[in-house]
């Protein structure tokens, strides 16, 4: 685990964590890469583009190679959210109006890592949450297939469906809501991770000024 670093990714390298996320979504649920896996990521890439106010953290070993990743998104109430658009979800409903609302998506570990595998899990949740947990009004929203969602119910994450599932990147994926309590919980406990285990050398945030 000491040859695990994490940085903020450099807005140059936005379309490598980009084919990281979609390649490895699809190594942990199909034996094959789909032939339209690069349209896929032509696609994200361009959805990433398009956000505002965005951080991404990812995990890399000592040859600098990407092991996990995690973006976290406080939207602005213009972009394009990937809730909205792969789940057609109206988020301008009144019942979100009061709240601030963060997207967490782009979640991805590679597959076959060993037992530090969890950890950089854990790492990874904790830097996106600290992120969102600001306020006790910010709840977030996030994509999560149906093993992710299992694990998070088991960390004590309580989440609400927004919607039924849909086959997504090879998986079947819910849009699920995650208040603030739940989020705080989590990092509470695991604040430990972000104080004693970061070493974060490289500071690009790939922040852009809402319009």
């Amino acid at each position: 685990m000491n040859d695990i670093k994490y940085y903020n990714l450099d807005s140059d390298e936005l379309f490598s964590m980009v084919k990281f996320v979609v390649e490895e979504n699809y190594n942990h649920h199909q034996s094959d890469l789909p032939q339209f896996i690069g349209d896929e990521i032509t696609a994200m890439h361009n959805e990433e583009i398009s956000l505002s106010n965005s951080k991404i953290f990812v995990a890399r070993d000592e040859d600098y190679l990407i092991t996990g990743s995690i973006r976290v998104t406080r939207w602005n109430k213009l972009d394009v959210l990937p809730t909205e658009k792969i789940f057609d979800i109206d988020l301008q409903q009144k019942k979100f109006e009061d709240m601030k609302i963060w997207h967490i998506g782009r979640f991805a570990i590679k597959h076959g890592i060993d037992k530090t595998g969890f950890l950089v899990f854990k790492t990874l949740m904790a830097l996106a949450i600290n992120e969102v947990c600001t306020s006790e009004s910010s709840v977030a929203l996030a994509e999560c297939d149906v093993k992710l969602l299992r694990t998070l119910k088991l960390l004590g994450i309580e989440v609400t469906a927004l919607s039924d599932s849909i086959n997504y990147l090879g998986s079947e994926t819910i849009p699920v809501l995650i208040p603030f309590f739940g989020l705080k919980k989590f990092l509470d406990k695991n604040i430990h991770l972000l104080k004693d285990n970061l070493i974060l050398p490289n500071r690009h945030v790939i922040y852009k000024k809402a319009v």
